[in-house]
């Protein structure tokens, strides 16, 4: 019977830890399944991100060869008219004044009217002071003390 009795003991033991080691495992095994669950799925996100800012750059580098092309048209256009406009536009400046001749000769009379040619020779000298000076010193600038009137 001891060989009984270990066997059924053992099988128990095993009953035991077996249930244990599977439960512990299968605690494990579920955390692991979670997190490689969460890593394909972190992988998946960042593959998606990966494409979209692929086509977000591919999609700019379209908008902007568009753009440089609108731009050298436009660039081309603007040249064809400008020599256009040269080639149908004579050059009036010399052939057309702003001001008529009439009113030409009316402004340069006003301007000799208004301002007179000066006489560019030496100022006189002058040996009075002006009429708003006095001739003596009066006032404050009397070399004289002053008397203090308050008294400290």
């Amino acid at each position: 019977m001891t060989s009984l009795a270990i066997a059924i003991i053992t099988f128990i033991v095993g009953l035991v830890v077996g249930y244990i080691a599977h439960r512990f495992f299968s605690a494990s095994s579920k955390a692991e399944q979670a997190l490689v669950e969460q890593v394909n799925q972190s992988e998946q996100a960042l593959s998606q991100y990966k494409k979209d800012v692929a086509d977000h750059l591919d999609q700019s580098a379209t908008l902007l060869a568009q753009m440089n092309e609108t731009c050298q048209k436009a660039m081309l256009q603007m040249e064809q008219s400008t020599e256009l406009l040269k080639n149908a536009t004579p050059d009036t400046s010399a052939h057309m004044p702003f001001f008529s001749a009439e009113t030409q000769q009316q402004l340069a009379e006003t301007a000799a009217k208004r301002h007179p040619k000066r006489n560019e020779s030496e100022p006189a000298q002058v040996s009075q002071p002006p009429l708003d000076y006095s001739d003596s010193p009066s006032g404050l600038f009397v070399d004289q003390k002053q008397s203090v009137t308050n008294g400290e």
